[in-house]
């Protein structure tokens, strides 16, 4: 068992544990709603930062 599989592992119980958690606050719609943005900005800026452009010569060069 690697360090990675062990991490993933701990993320995914801490995830379920936040949804649990979440459920019985009552902010479940929140927190999956919060989690779909995240999701979101995370793609287009993946996206953004992979192109070859002179934003990307910026920040790589930081």
């Amino acid at each position: 068992m690697t360090i990675n599989m062990v991490q993933k592992a701990l993320y995914l119980m801490a995830r379920i544990l936040g949804d649990i958690n979440a459920v019985k606050k009552g902010t479940f719609g929140k927190r999956i709603a919060r989690r779909a943005a995240g999701r979101t900005t995370g793609k287009s800026l993946g996206k953004s930062l992979n192109k070859k452009g002179p934003l990307t010569i910026i920040v790589r060069g930081l």
